[in-house]
């Protein structure tokens, strides 16, 4: 019976015959790059092809410090480094330790220049995004109707909003007519007016995602009237249709997050808003409330009613210091009167004719003060106490004044 070997030990085999080989050791292999995929380790996995076929390849993170440029898809380039079996899955791969471009492949100039084009034409324009509705209710999906895109999708809504409506066009995304299926099922859904379209599909390499690179997808999500996010493949693959889209989403998932707004959140803000709103409302009613008090107190004051009470009070306050005023005034007018009176009796001729004097005034009736004022033969009139007595100037004696010197 022939010998039997396990599997590691033929992969060991295998691999040995891989390291004895001179030629396999040190090796240049010009190839177009696809299924390039950059690794959270810093590793880069891809393959290596050409019209007739496929070389699996990596970079370790160690050997990238001489990559001067990013590896990406469609790029026709020359790897060197060495072949290889991989002893666990048994198959064998290019280990790269240096990479240097040698011109882009046909798919990856096609696209290219399709992107200069359209960018020139304006649709990739900032201003032709139209803005993605915070609350949609209704999301339409254009994708295939099997596969982990729409999986992810359906979870994902089902996860943040259960009453969002989700709403699929089960389109072609890989091969021949996938392109026109994709624009078939954007129109569809533009005409059902949606709140937002996801347009999209899991990863894969440039060939599988050369639908979404397509001139006729461009145009119909340019054209679409309902705003449109773009998630096709991974993170780090992009196409025409991320560069015309309303918005660009990494992955489906990703584009699930952004369409579908997060109802608990949604009703947690809710409340937050409702409990702000009441606690505002209390704290203006509170306000008011004071300045309403206020505004009670000065309208007592200011009442009519009010100004009237204080008028009054402020003229019986007058009227008081008036009659105090008069009071005084009369006090003061009466000691005068009483003084001058004093004096007027102390003139007075009445007072000298009770003293046995006689007040004497012509019969004009004019007082007489001076002999120098009457003449011989003028009638004269003598008051005394009890009566009148009329005279006749029979002489004029002038005397001299006391204390007059005489000449």
């Amino acid at each position: 019976m022939a010998s039997v070997y396990s599997v590691s030990q033929v992969n060991g085999y295998i691999k040995n015959l891989f390291t004895q080989d001179f030629a396999l050791q040190r090796i240049s292999i010009r190839g177009e790059v696809s299924n390039c995929k950059y690794h959270t380790s810093g590793h880069i996995y891809f393959t290596l092809k050409d019209k007739t076929g496929t070389l699996a390849a990596v970079m370790f993170a160690s050997q990238r410090r001489g990559l001067t440029f990013s590896l990406a898809e469609g790029q026709q380039v020359v790897a060197t480094g060495n072949v290889n079996v991989y002893e666990r899955d048994g198959r064998y791969q290019l280990y790269v330790n240096q990479i240097e471009l040698d011109g882009a492949g046909d798919l990856f100039r096609r696209f290219q220049a399709l992107k200069a084009s359209l960018e020139e034409m304006g649709m990739f324009a900032p201003e032709y995004k139209q803005p993605i509705p915070k609350f949609a209710l209704t999301v339409g999906v254009v994708t295939a109707p099997t596969g982990a895109a729409i999986r992810d999708i359906i979870n994902i809504t089902h996860r943040r909003n259960p009453y969002v409506q989700l709403y699929l066009y089960p389109a072609l995304v890989q091969g021949s007519g996938a392109a026109p299926s994709i624009v078939r099922g954007i129109e569809t859904l533009d005409r059902m007016d949606l709140d937002v379209l996801i347009v999209g599909r899991g990863g894969g390499s440039i060939e599988d995602l050369w639908a979404f690179n397509e001139e006729m997808v461009a145009r119909a999500i340019f054209a679409c009237q309902t705003p449109v996010i773009s998630a096709v493949g991974h993170e780090t693959d992009f196409t025409i249709a991320d560069f015309v889209a309303d918005l660009r989403a990494p992955t489906p998932s990703a584009a699930a997050e952004l369409a579908v707004f997060e109802y608990a959140k949604f009703q947690a803000e809710l409340s937050g808003f409702s409990q702000r709103l009441w606690r505002e409302m209390a704290s203006r009613l509170q306000e008011d409330r004071a300045r309403l008090r206020q505004l009670e107190l000065k309208l007592q004051v200011l009442h009519p009613r009010q100004q009237l009470q204080q008028q009054r009070q402020y003229l019986a306050e007058l009227e008081g210091r008036l009659q105090t005023l008069l009071s005084q005034r009369m006090q003061k007018e009466r000691h005068r009167l009483e003084l001058l009176a004093g004096r007027l009796q102390g003139l007075s001729p009445l007072l000298k004719i009770s003293k046995g004097f006689a007040f004497v005034s012509k019969e004009s009736g004019e007082k007489l003060e001076s002999v120098t004022e009457a003449k011989v033969g003028d009638r004269l009139i003598l008051h005394v106490e009890d009566g009148r007595i009329k005279a006749r100037v029979e002489e004029c004696v002038p005397e001299e004044r006391m204390g007059k010197r005489t000449e």
